[in-house]
C-alpha cells in the first residue's frame, strides 16, 4: 500500500505546487511509482500534468486526479494500490479541504518561505497536522543563495520548535523553466544544483518514511 504525502500550507504562495512537481519526478527517477492527486480549485498542479502530456513517452507516467471533499478518502484508497507514493496537493486558506487531505497522509509537508513572517503564518498547518496525529515537518523554500533571511528563519524555527528537514530548496530560475515545460528539474536540467536538492530531499522524506 503506497505512503500518501500531503503538501499544505494555509498561507498562499509557499510554492506547494512546486514542491510536489519536483518531489514526483525525484521519486519517479529514482524509481518509485508515484501517483499525485490536485484537491486545489486552482488546478495548478494539473495545468503542469497538461503541459507534461506534449513529453509523454519520453518521461515517467505520473497519474493524476483532480478531486476533493469527501471524494479524496475513495480517490486516495483507489490510486494507492497502484502506486509507492502519493503525493497530495492542497489549496491554502481552505481548513476543511486540507484537513481532509491530513488525516489521510502519513506525512504532512509544510513548505515557508525562510522568513519570520512566512514562518509564523505556517503555524496553523503545523499544529493541524499535530491535532490529527499526523508526521509533519516544515520545509524551506526559496531560499536565497545568501542573506541574513535564513539565519532569521532558523531562529524561529528554533523558538517556536518548529521539526523542519535538512534539505531546502533554492530560490532558483530552473525550478521555473522546469515548470513551465510539463518537467521537473531533475528531468530538464539534471546536473543543475535545483535537481540536486530535489534529489537530496527526496531521499530525505523516503529515509523518513522508512
Amino acid at each position: 500500500m503506497a505512503r500518501v504525502i500531503c503538501v499544505a500550507q494555509q498561507k498562499g504562495g509557499a510554492g506547494k505546487t512546486t514542491l510536489v512537481v519536483q518531489l514526483a519526478t525525484a521519486f519517479a527517477e529514482a524509481g518509485r511509482r508515484v501517483a499525485m492527486v490536485d484537491t486545489d480549485p486552482q488546478a495548478s498542479l494539473a495545468g503542469w500534468a497538461a503541459l507534461r502530456e506534449r513529453a509523454a513517452g519520453r518521461v515517467a507516467e505520473l497519474p493524476l486526479s483532480a478531486v476533493g471533499g469527501w471524494r479524496l478518502g475513495v480517490e486516495l484508497e483507489r490510486v494507492r494500490r497502484a502506486a509507492d507514493l502519493v503525493l497530495v496537493d492542497t489549496p491554502p486558506h481552505a481548513e476543511a479541504e486540507a484537513r481532509t487531505a491530513v488525516r489521510e497522509a502519513d506525512l504532512v509537508l509544510v513548505p515557508s518561505q525562510p522568513s519570520p513572517l512566512d514562518l509564523w503564518a505556517s503555524r496553523g498547518t503545523l499544529e493541524l497536522a499535530a491535532r490529527e496525529g499526523r508526521a509533519v515537518r516544515l520545509l524551506l523554500n526559496r531560499v536565497p543563495a545568501r542573506g541574513r533571511s535564513i539565519a532569521e528563519a532558523e531562529a524561529a524555527m528554533a523558538e517556536a520548535g518548529m521539526a523542519a528537514l535538512e534539505s531546502r530548496l533554492g530560490n532558483r530560475q530552473a525550478f521555473v523553466r522546469a515548470i513551465a515545460r510539463g518537467l521537473g528539474v531533475v528531468e530538464s536540467e539534471p546536473r543543475s544544483r535545483a535537481a540536486a536538492e530535489s534529489r537530496a530531499l527526496a531521499a530525505e522524506i523516503a529515509a523518513l518514511l522508512g
